[in-house]
């Protein structure tokens, strides 16, 4: 029997896609962020395992205020699409009752193992990590091209994306690279809203307690101002950056 292996389970989740959402941590990524938050998912080994029907039986508990406020699913991780068998399932199961579902994905995916999980998907979050595909790889471990292929893919699909960008203080927030996603974007017709998101170092204290080294201690988190910044960059090539 095809199960998943999940790394956490939020059922009130409010910035993860629209309304009120039941988030699905997946298992395992095959990125290397620096700044990762989210560093015990890197383990394919790891998680607890569910059946797709599992949890869409937990999910159905939540049902009421989910529709409610316009919200459903959205699986995240980690990186969802490595186990692409599992999600496709899932959400076939989640639009059988009529749940919104939203994938949340660095884009580092071959498009014939996304294919399956975006015949049920009704939005994607796609996070850009940097433009540069060397400042990618070393920032993440992997270039960006995939994640740019991706991106043309679900617009060639008319599939709703938020585009989601991490400002990181000296590393992301050049000019040069503000610019470059913002031509990007620009090209892209399916963009339903294009996200900031400052940088933080709240993932330290769960590097540390794994016994790691958080190659990015001396950098600053961002500030107002340094979104303010690059807002004022990425609008000025006409690209409308969303604001909380």
């Amino acid at each position: 029997m095809l199960k998943g292996k999940v790394h956490s389970i939020e059922t009130f989740g409010t910035v993860d896609g629209p309304g009120i959402r039941y988030i699905v941590f997946m298992q395992g990524c095959p990125l290397r962020c620096k700044y990762c938050h989210n560093r015990d998912t890197w383990d394919t080994k790891g998680g607890k395992e569910y059946t797709a029907d599992e949890l869409i039986e937990n999910v159905s508990k939540y049902s009421s205020y989910m529709k409610a406020s316009g919200g459903g699913i959205t699986v995240s991780g980690g990186e969802a699409t490595l186990q692409s068998e599992f999600v496709a399932k899932f959400f076939e199961k989640a639009k059988e009752k009529g749940i919104h579902t939203c994938l949340d994905t660095s884009g580092f995916v071959d498009i014939e193992k996304l294919d399956p999980i975006l015949e049920n998907t009704d939005l994607v979050l796609l996070d850009i990590k940097h433009m540069d595909n060397e400042k990618s790889k070393d920032l993440t471990g992997v270039e960006i091209t995939k994640a740019l292929e991706v991106a043309k893919y679900l617009d060639k699909k008319n599939i709703p994306v938020w585009i989601r960008h991490v400002l990181v203080p000296t590393i992301t927030d050049d000019k040069e690279n503000l610019e470059s996603l913002a031509k990007f974007v620009s090209t892209l017709s399916n963009v339903e809203k294009f996200e900031l998101l400052p940088y933080h170092s709240i993932g330290v204290h769960k590097w540390e307690s794994m016994g790691l080294n958080y190659e990015l201690k001396h950098i600053q988190d961002a500030t107002d101002e340094d979104i303010n910044k690059a807002t004022e960059i990425i609008e000025n090539l006409g690209v409308k950056v969303f604001k909380k």
